[in-house]
């Protein structure tokens, strides 16, 4: 089987400190791979070179505004580009789109609606990359080529950490795995977590896959140590 695939990178462009390191938190805490930049010039200048899958970029910057940050993007790379402004206006959103950005989220925006955005664009630009095929247990499919997952022919919406843990556990089916082990095989040895964000994502992984989370068949605890996938 292949490895387990490395984190999408997400460039936050947005000159507000608060919404920037809001969301640099809560895209890491989801397991995306984080960079950032506070003005048009230095977002420009890290889309090219850092090359990342998916730019969120605010539209009133300092310096180059968003639409000519994309603009110039676009001449250069088709790295995804989700919009962010506090314009409501049509012709903004028009703008937008029309430059080439992949989707527009106006300001006050619900992180999981931007999540949400953020991982349908990943979708649909890495479809024609992935390795194609589908894993089942019990209800469950995970269709890698587009990376959704489905239980009982129904969608279940998992947050990109949850399905990088979701195919680690897969990639090592049968093995007793300890918390340190999934934490750094999963979350990346840089990450700051505790062996108890991994209980808070499996429990998740039972909740949404299992057909009775209390009483799981599959994603099963090794008492002391971890726990262990099996189909």
């Amino acid at each position: 089987m292949s490895s387990v695939p490395s984190s999408p990178k997400i460039l936050i462009v947005e000159d507000d400190p608060s919404i920037l390191y809001g969301l640099k938190h809560n895209l890491s805490y989801e397991g995306f791979e984080v960079m950032t930049a506070r003005d048009g010039e230095e977002g420009l200048k890290l889309a090219l070179e850092r090359t990342p899958d998916v730019v969120i970029l605010d539209v009133m910057l300092p310096g180059r505004n968003g639409f000519e940050v994309l603009k110039e993007l676009r001449a250069k790379s088709q790295t995804g580009v989700v919009m962010l402004s506090a314009k409501g206006a049509e012709q903004d959103k028009v703008l937008g789109l029309d430059l080439g950005a992949d989707d527009y989220v106006a300001k006050p925006f619900g992180l999981p609606e931007l999540l949400a955005r953020v991982k349908a664009v990943l979708r649909r630009r890495s479809g024609d990359n992935a390795e194609k095929r589908d894993i089942r247990f019990g209800g469950v499919t995970v269709r890698t080529d587009a990376q959704v997952v489905e239980r009982d022919g129904s969608h279940v919406e998992l947050t990109p950490q949850e399905y990088r843990l979701l195919l680690y556990f897969i990639e090592r089916e049968g093995r007793a795995l300890s918390r340190d082990s999934i934490l750094d095989g999963a979350w990346g040895q840089s990450y700051a977590g505790t062996t108890r964000t991994v209980d808070n994502f499996v429990r998740n992984l039972r909740v949404k896959l299992e057909e009775d989370p209390e009483e799981p068949r599959h994603f099963l605890t090794v008492r002391g140590f971890g726990y262990r996938f099996v189909r």
